[in-house]
């Protein structure tokens, strides 16, 4: 039987990526995952690695090029590439955007791509305003049709109160909640 077919986002939140890409590797077993970084995924070294490495060990896992450009990602609307979107790490500006509807990201774009099929897209929030600026966002997000979210918590209450990070292990369970049409529950652990 064919694999159902996952688009995989990563944003900027690179403090996550060593959480998010062990589970991404569990989910390949599953799912026939396609890859997809921002820009700022795409280019940047950081102190937690070099964008080259991140790119090389995420395309090995997934088996296929990560897209990362807008022409890249456009036809997975028209072209049906995928049956649904996960957005893990899902940065504040990218809550931002998706909630109001701005698609000028690789990311932000194939979310829309995505939604245009009526496909679930799934978001693993990591955000140090959470609970701050992005609330907003992300209750708008709540509310939209065939948008699902991983279970999040506050991952430093005292030291950055507003901070919201997604609990990356529960990324297959979330998954196959968001393709039954359902929100995991509990949302906020």
């Amino acid at each position: 039987m064919e694999k159902r077919k996952v688009g995989f986002a990563m944003t900027g939140s690179f403090c996550t990526w060593s959480k998010v890409v062990p589970e991404l590797e569990r989910l390949t077993e599953k799912w026939d995952i396609f890859p997809i970084f921002s820009q700022a995924s795409y280019e940047t070294d950081s102190r937690f690695g070099k964008a080259s490495d991140w790119i090389e060990k995420v395309e090995k896992i997934c088996g296929h090029e990560i897209l990362h450009t807008l022409t890249a990602v456009e036809p997975i609307g028209p072209k049906k590439m995928v049956d649904m979107v996960v957005v893990s790490p899902c940065t504040g500006n990218t809550l931002g955007k998706l909630a109001n509807g701005i698609t000028d990201t690789p990311v932000t774009l194939a979310c829309k791509a995505n939604l245009r099929n009526g496909n679930p897209v799934l978001l693993a929030v990591s955000t140090n305003d959470a609970l701050g600026a992005s609330a907003r966002n992300i209750g708008t997000l709540m509310n939209t049709k065939n948008v699902y979210f991983v279970p999040m918590a506050q991952d430093d209450p005292f030291g950055k109160p507003a901070s919201l990070v997604a609990h990356f292990d529960r990324l297959g369970q979330a998954i196959e909640e968001a393709f039954a049409g359902r929100q995991i529950q509990p949302v906020f652990l």
